[in-house]
């Protein structure tokens, strides 16, 4: 630990150091500046003092480097990017995110009719929590890796592979936890509306649970890092891609995981229910390993010990809205609902987890935990997100002009991918886009609220705020569809023509 001498003002300190980058570079090492004003020395060999406060990813480890294929404005540190980019680098993203979910509907519009799905039916309350991890781990790396991307900390191959697998351990420890927490919460919401809960069916819903989020979570999470090292080499902004991309079949594959995993459980449960057992103690005795290899990196040793909070609050929101869609199901006249609630809630989430990541990669680039412009400071106006000629404006502008156009065609490949027979009746299409636009406007101006509130409070908004956003997008989106489809059904509209 070097101690200086004398220290200049806590709230004058972020301001010199980044005005003077030679500090970095003193002593042999660059110094790593914590929120509570204390300097520790950081030697070649890559070893850090932490605190619980401190960035997650410490910008003043790349002092020197720089992205490469990223044009930098005013040497801010800023990507600069034109709104025609950042549109083309966020529409294909966004488009491949929405027939990912366009796939989840209506591959959930099949299986609710298997035998599992009408005897269980505890597992429709499962959907939501389950789905909604893609937002709670595996948006979250990516939006920590794209601030690693953007603040160049992935330039040594040591502490890339570092960062990379000691984030991997925590994300499948994370999925373990989470698994067993929304299988505890689909029983328990289970058993108030039914009065009971029989054995077999608790046993069932835990090992699909625990299954379907441990697979899910390796699998895209593999992927995830593959498209965050090819965004850096083709110059793309991680930003952009990384988080919609990280969704874009999420959805698909996680719902495939746990339809194959219930039916195939629900075989197993009658005449070899010990394989279901032994399922459970294998995953979880691979958490004392994932917590060892977590440990290694103190980026994810630090969310080892304070990251557990946003993920569990975002899997008890998501657990309300797979309330909500249980109930809405359940009703004949409402059943329809079914295709497109993974649509709106998928889609809301992705907008809304891009210009969340973009937030927290502009307070990363500019400003101290803590730190924000004067601007910011005052009570939040819905009009600051919107209005402005900031980047972060244009995207916000830019992702709600997505809706509506995005929406129609996602709409339209339903009635195509369900054999053109049907096609939603107009009163359909305009609930369904009204209630989204809703959402999506909702949540940008939670998200521009949220990421900056938790940077004042010394937060790291890539860990905290995204669980959140997306599960409220989730709630949101199921909340306003069932809201859409009891006013359909009071006013007689079938919903298709």
């Amino acid at each position: 630990m070097v101690v200086p001498e004398s220290l200049p003002p806590s709230g004058s300190v972020g301001q010199q150091y980044r005005s003077n980058p030679s500090l970095s570079q003193q002593s042999g090492g660059a110094q790593h500046l914590s929120s509570s004003g204390n300097i520790s020395q950081v030697n070649n060999s890559l070893h850090f003092e932490y605190s619980e406060t401190d960035l997650l990813l410490p910008k003043e480890l790349n002092s020197g480097s720089r992205l490469h294929g990223f044009i930098r404005a005013n040497g801010s540190g800023e990507p600069a990017e034109s709104a025609c980019a950042m549109l083309l680098q966020i529409l294909v993203p966004f488009l491949l995110a929405g027939l990912g979910t366009v796939s989840a509907g209506l591959l959930l519009d099949v299986v609710q009719n298997w035998d599992v799905f009408q005897e269980v039916t505890e597992i429709l309350i499962l959907i939501p929590a389950v789905l909604g991890m893609k937002g709670n781990l595996e948006m979250t790396l990516a939006s920590r890796l794209s601030t690693a991307v953007n603040t160049g900390k992935m330039g040594s191959a040591r502490e890339k592979w570092l960062l990379i697998v000691g984030n991997l351990a925590l994300k499948q420890l994370q999925a373990t936890v989470l698994g067993l927490l929304a299988f505890l919460m689909a029983t328990l919401l289970g058993w108030m509306i039914e009065g009971k809960m029989p054995f077999k069916h608790a046993v069932l819903l835990c090992s699909t649970s625990v299954s379907t989020a441990f697979m899910a979570s390796l699998l895209q999470g593999i992927t995830m890092v593959g498209v965050i090292i090819g965004s850096r080499r083709m110059g793309i902004n991680p930003d952009n891609v990384a988080t919609p991309m990280a969704a874009s079949f999420g959805d698909l594959i996680t719902l495939a995981f746990l339809a194959c995993f219930s039916q195939w459980f629900y075989f197993f449960i009658e005449q070899y229910s010990y394989v279901l057992y032994l399922v459970d103690l294998l995953l979880l005795c691979l958490i004392p390993i994932w917590v060892v290899i977590a440990t290694k990196h103190p980026a994810s040793h630090i969310l080892l010990r304070t990251g557990w909070g946003p993920i569990i609050t975002a899997m008890l929101i998501s657990s309300i809205g797979g309330l909500i869609l249980d109930k809405t199901v359940s009703d004949p006249n409402l059943v329809g609902i079914i295709i497109y609630a993974p649509v709106i809630n998928g889609v809301g989430g992705n907008l809304v987890s891009i210009q969340c990541s973009r937030i927290s990669t502009q307070l990363h680039l500019k400003y101290s935990l803590g730190e924000l412009p004067e601007d910011l400071r005052s009570c939040y106006n819905p009009c600051r997100t919107f209005f402005g000629s900031d980047a972060n404006h244009r995207s916000a502008q830019i992702l709600l002009l997505l809706v509506i156009p995005g929406h129609l065609v996602f709409l339209y490949t339903i009635h195509l991918m369900k054999g053109g027979h049907t096609f939603p009746s107009p009163l359909l299409t305009l609930a369904f886009l009204f209630a989204s636009l809703i959402q999506v406007f909702s949540l940008l101006c939670i998200a521009d609220c949220m990421v900056h509130g938790l940077w004042r409070k010394h937060k790291d908004p890539d860990s905290y705020s995204i669980p959140y956003l997306t599960a409220l997008g989730d709630f949101l989106g199921t909340a306003l569809l069932s809201v859409a489809f009891v006013m359909l059904w009071y006013i007689g509209d079938s919903g298709s023509v």
